[in-house]
């Protein structure tokens, strides 16, 4: 399978995000390498979707500047290829069902086929080693995990506070990592965060040895030094978005001076 399993192998892992062409794909390499040069462990790339559905505003727009700009999900693909000649670090896309189900269909539509095996025939030939699908419910998960699978990439499984009974259902069939949403509602910077979280890993922790990662509104150290007592990773997301909205072009040091924070934090 994926290498994953490597950005928890040292400790507690720092899983850090953009958003793939913001502001072009040329500055998310450089932001991304800044990141893991500042000691990210994993690194998220949003594939930009017109309907971001799981995103608070600040994805939302980085989304919408990124399609205004020009990327696509080939265009994203092509980024994982050149970053991955230049680093081991582990790539995971989040995108949403209607990208992954619709490529390749314009290219062989007689086939009766989604586009599920294509689209992650071609993960596996760019290097990317996970995808997080935040619009596919569990159930409806198999054909979209067998696909995945058949390629050596993880479908990234989501538990929410409100998984309740389903908790220990889809943390068995989990692979790569599991990511736990901290909080209800959509992503976005939360100034305190309530959910009891201890639980929810404990739980998970009973049926799985799956690394689980908490994401959803982390965005300073003592946040980021919480959350990794409870988990064995931290995510963050919006405040990394949030910088390069910030800085534009010339976001690079800034985000790898937030990262390293960060990473300090949890270490």
């Amino acid at each position: 399978m994926s290498n994953i399993k490597n950005a928890f192998k040292n400790g507690k892992a720092f899983i850090g995000f953009v958003t793939g062409g913001d502001p072009s794909i040329e500055k998310s390499k450089e932001f991304v390498l800044e990141m893991i040069r500042a000691g990210a462990d994993l690194i998220e790339i949003g594939i930009p979707f017109s309907d971001p559905i799981a995103e608070g505003p600040v994805i939302q727009e980085a989304n919408t500047r990124a399609l205004a700009a020009g990327a696509t999900v080939e265009k994203l693909f092509n980024l994982v290829a050149d970053l991955r000649k230049e680093t081991s670090v582990p790539f995971v896309f989040l995108t949403y069902v209607n990208p992954v189900f619709q490529y390749g269909l314009n290219e062989s539509p007689a086939n009766g086929k989604t586009g599920y095996d294509a689209f992650f025939k071609r993960c596996a030939e760019v290097g990317l080693d996970g995808i997080i699908i935040p619009d596919l419910p569990f159930e409806e998960q198999p054909p979209v995990r067998e696909a995945a699978s058949k390629f050596g990439i993880d479908l990234i499984s989501l538990i929410a506070p409100t998984s309740d009974a389903r908790i220990k259902e889809i943390a068995k069939t989990a692979s790569g990592f599991i990511y736990l949403v901290s909080s209800m509602g959509v992503t976005g910077i939360r100034s305190e965060i309530t959910t009891d979280l201890a639980s929810i890993t404990s739980a998970i922790k009973s049926v799985t040895q799956i690394p689980v990662a908490i994401g959803f509104g982390i965005h300073s150290p003592a946040q980021a030094a919480q959350m990794a007592h409870i988990a064995d990773g931290v995510i963050v997301g919006s405040a990394i978005v949030k910088i390069a909205a910030q800085y534009g072009t010339t976001a690079a040091p800034h985000i790898y001076s937030y990262v390293k924070e960060m990473k300090d934090a949890i270490v």
